[in-house]
């Protein structure tokens, strides 16, 4: 891989759109160029230098432009505030950055800058959980995948937002170096060493669609049974569609379908339980649809990453005797 300096050192370079997020550029500026012994460089370029907007913080000031990518061997998009489309100057010098060999990074809604330049195309991807639907809806082409914390597609990866911003560019020092200096680096952050991408980003309940809009009665209708075992036929008559109909309209609406729309509104109905009730284990699967106990288990660690028991210990601070 290109990008490496005089000294063996590789060149790690961000990329700050219009309204970058402050969180999400403080990442890789954090663990890459806080690090003056380390084995990186970091160089952060801009469209245009100059002064460049960063939403929640002050303006940056960027001195160097988009010729900065010629030599990176990494390129990091953050997130932006916006995240529609950016410019053709910025497409194509992500594309060309690729194509000599760089390995192209996003964090949160960057992932849209990837995907603009056509770099996502054929790939799993991942972005924060609110935007996934927009990501599926724009490139259809990219396989998103809106749990994750972040993909390894080898020469492309992806985050979801902030924190999981960190485990990937720990990740990618554990990639580039081994788990030792990887750990060094995450202690000295204060940082959990190590959560795989394959753990779940802990995201809100679904929303319904706008109620005025097409078929949406029966997301209602489905979130008030969510304890029943609903099919794909249940919710077509449901909506007075055909069953073919139903499921287009709710690849366009979720980005799913919809027996897997369901069982994310249950895992998230589960988590919001766990987080604010005393209810137990079987009583939680029980009103979420989700079977018994052991599937219910199963489940929940396959797509959230961790036990119910464990979620319940992180996120509700009430004393529990089982989960």
């Amino acid at each position: 891989m290109g990008g490496e300096m005089s000294g063996g050192k590789h060149r790690v370079v961000v990329v700050a759109l219009e309204n970058v997020l402050a969180l999400d550029i403080g990442i890789p500026l954090q663990v890459f160029g806080s690090w003056p012994d380390g084995p990186y460089t970091l160089t952060v370029c801009a469209e245009q230098p100059g002064l460049v907007a960063m939403h929640g913080g002050p303006v940056l000031s960027v001195s160097d432009g988009l010729d900065a990518l010629d030599t990176a061997g990494t390129v990091i998009v953050p997130g932006y505030l916006e995240p529609d489309p950016p410019s053709a100057a910025v497409s194509a010098a992500l594309a060309e950055a690729a194509a000599r060999g760089s390995r192209m990074v996003s964090i949160c809604s960057g992932a849209f800058a990837l995907a603009a330049a056509g770099l996502l195309d054929g790939r799993r991807a991942t972005t924060h959980w609110q935007y996934a639907a927009a990501l599926a809806k724009q490139y259809p082409q990219v396989a998103v995948q809106s749990e994750a914390l972040y993909i390894d597609e080898g020469q492309v990866l992806t985050s979801g937002g902030v924190i999981a911003g960190l485990d990937l560019c720990l990740h990618l020092i554990r990639r580039d170096h081994g788990p030792r200096l990887a750990n060094q680096r995450a202690r000295l952050l204060v940082a959990a060493p190590r959560r795989t991408g394959g753990q779940a980003q802990f995201i809100d309940l679904p929303v319904p669609p706008d109620p005025d809009d097409g078929p949406a009665p029966v997301y209602e209708w489905a979130l008030h049974n969510l304890h029943q075992p609903l099919t794909v036929d249940q919710l077509a008559r449901q909506a007075g569609m055909s069953r073919r109909t139903l499921i287009r309209r709710f690849h366009a609406d979720t980005g799913r379908p919809p027996m897997r729309w369901l069982l994310d509104v249950r895992l998230g109905l589960a988590r919001e339980l766990l987080e604010s009730s005393d209810l137990t284990v079987e009583a939680v699967a029980r009103r979420c649809g989700l079977g018994t106990p052991a599937n219910f288990r199963t489940l929940f660690k396959a797509h959230v990453g961790v036990p119910p028991r464990a979620y319940r210990v992180t996120f509700n601070s009430a004393p529990h005797s089982e989960a």
